[in-house]
């Protein structure tokens, strides 16, 4: 269900490198985190006015960057806010490739990596403390709903949140999804793949160094915490991309969503794993909708990888298939069908009016 916690910060950590960039800016900010008590690190994209330095972000020797241009000036105007939230031991900056396309179709862009659940800072007990990383996003708003920078700049009447696996539950619970722990722990009990077997125990990643963790009982989790809304009405769209907890929400809840929430699973009918199909989940929601993206698997969500990938995973031990899509379509040409469904979903829910 979650993006594995995986790569050593070797192959994680974004570089910077000449490139010719398109008209979107990138910056980076340290947001204060009220939840964490401690400041939150976020990359922003935006539509830029020309200028700024050339850059690749999320280049490294695994995958390839998307170009940018850094510190560049703000474009002129008012721009709706997305907000992503990246998987589990992932990273924001490998959501590049999707931000870039989302600033050059005129949005803001921002997204911060969650503490505890970042590559080399991952562990198996922060994993599902999801109201954490909703407070993470509610922060995010705060600051550019208050900071001279950005809220000239920024619609706070229109703000979205895109999320990628743990990241699409938590753009879910920030949509006032809520999940119910004792049917999470019973799903969990039964099905020992993705995030289950994460929770068995054994490493973790704390300071870009494995650790040993204990094992996970779902059931000593802070019940009330995990159960509450996490609703912020700030937020007026979601676009949920193969989410986690999909067996665990309270039907209810998702009725009672009242904003477009677009999911979006990655495979062929049949070949979705349970732990993330949403099909089921769009039926209750009332303004959803629902769309699959043919021979993708959930690692195609990932960056495009470069050339010895897959060998340079096999010499780290990775077994997952990272850089291995599960058809004939090539990775670039699945990111090209998302670009064109988030896109397109958030044009519909924020921009509709303009």
């Amino acid at each position: 269900m979650f993006i594995r916690r995986l790569f050593s910060l070797l192959l994680l950590t974004s570089v910077a490198a000449s490139a010719q960039a398109g008209e979107v800016g990138v910056r980076s900010l340290s947001v204060p985190a009220p939840e964490r008590g401690r400041d939150l690190a976020v990359t922003v994209w935006y539509p830029a006015g020309g200028g700024g330095a050339p850059t690749m972000i999320g280049d490294n020797q695994l995958f390839k960057g998307a170009a940018a241009r850094e510190n560049a000036p703000l474009a002129a105007g008012a721009f709706p806010l997305v907000l992503l939230s990246h998987g589990s031991g992932g990273r924001v900056e490998a959501m590049s490739w999707l931000a870039t396309a989302l600033a050059e179709a005129g949005f803001i862009v921002a997204g911060p990596n969650h503490p505890g659940t970042t590559s080399g800072d991952s562990t198996p007990a922060a994993t599902p403390r999801i109201w954490e990383r909703t407070a993470d996003l509610s922060a995010l708003i705060d600051r550019f709903s208050t900071d001279a920078d950005w809220r000239a700049a920024v619609d706070t009447a229109r703000i979205g949140v895109v999320g990628f696996s743990l990241g699409g539950a938590t753009a879910m619970e920030i949509a006032g999804a809520r999940a119910d722990l004792e049917a999470y722990a019973r799903y969990c009990d039964g099905y020992a793949k993705w995030d289950c077997a994460w929770f068995a125990g054994g490493r973790g990643y704390v300071g870009d160094a494995p650790v040993k963790v204990e094992k996970v009982d779902l059931r000593k989790l802070d019940k009330a915490r995990f159960e509450q809304s996490n609703r912020d009405p700030r937020v007026r769209s979601v676009v949920a991309v193969d989410p986690g907890l999909a067996q665990a929400y309270i039907a209810d809840s998702l009725k009672a969503i009242d904003i477009p929430l677009a999911f979006i699973n990655l495979g062929n009918p049949g070949t979705i794993p349970e732990a993330v199909i949403s099909d089921r989940l769009a039926a209750l929601v009332p303004q959803a909708t629902y769309a699959a993206v043919a021979e993708a698997g959930h690692f195609s969500f990932l960056p495009e990888c470069k050339e010895g990938s897959t060998e340079l995973l096999k010499s780290f031990g990775e077994v997952d298939p990272i850089c291995e899509d599960p058809g004939r379509r090539p990775r670039g040409d699945i990111h090209a069908e998302l670009k064109r469904l988030i896109v397109e979903a958030l044009e519909r829910s924020l921009r509709a009016s303009f």
